[in-house]
């Protein structure tokens, strides 16, 4: 899914659907969704004059693109919590298409590894990122709790994401040409955690 289609396709209503993507992707179960590279890719537009959020200096649209887009992914944890608190234990032994046993059970060592700090670690990692919320909500953790840590996850996540995309494309003006090859790196930037954990688990696969 290219960010750059969808700019010059959809225009201003790019967000929205931005919006849409991250919320799902936070929570409803589809971590193919490419929310890494939109928010990389909303900072980059609006630090090179393609997006301009309400009209008003590229700062101020900055700080709405975070302010919005941070609120959906918190949203979007909300819903993937009360989902997980709704099914319960039984979700554990269920491999369907959208809810993958594999994924679902690597979550499951993460967040009792990391406990209510993976809702902040996790953010960052693909896959763990859409699921810890489902995990979270199936182990009833307290709603305060989890809306705090959710928060803080989606700050970092949104803020720290976005603002790289922002500062480099003021930077760098000519990324925003290169779109293609930056969302390469994030893809490849975004495996790595993948890859390691993969090494880690068959190293212990070997040893056991």
């Amino acid at each position: 899914m290219d960010p750059h289609w969808l700019l010059q396709h959809f225009h201003t209503e790019f967000v929205w659907i931005g919006l849409v993507i991250v919320f799902i992707e936070c929570g409803l179960f589809f971590p193919f969704l490419p929310g890494d590279t939109l928010l990389f890719s909303v900072g980059l537009f609006v630090a090179t004059d393609e997006l301009n959020l309400l009209g008003g200096p590229n700062l101020v649209g900055l700080l709405v693109g975070c302010v919005a887009f941070g609120v959906a992914a918190f949203l979007g944890n909300v819903a993937g919590y009360e989902i997980g608190r709704a099914i319960g234990p039984p979700v554990r032994r269920h491999d369907g298409r959208i809810i993958k046993k594999k994924y679902l059970d690597r979550t499951v060592e993460f967040f009792e590894k990391h406990g209510s700090q993976a809702l902040v670690i996790g953010r960052f990692v693909p896959f763990v990122r859409t699921y810890v919320t489902l995990v979270a909500g199936v182990s009833e953790m307290p709603r305060v709790k989890f809306w705090f840590w959710s928060a803080v996850g989606a700050v970092a996540w949104v803020v720290s994401i976005m603002c790289l995309g922002y500062f480099l494309g003021q930077a760098f003006p000519w990324l925003s040409d290169k779109i293609d090859w930056v969302i390469l790196g994030l893809l490849l930037i975004t495996v790595i955690p993948i890859g390691y954990e993969w090494w880690r688990n068959r190293r212990q696969e070997a040893t056991s």
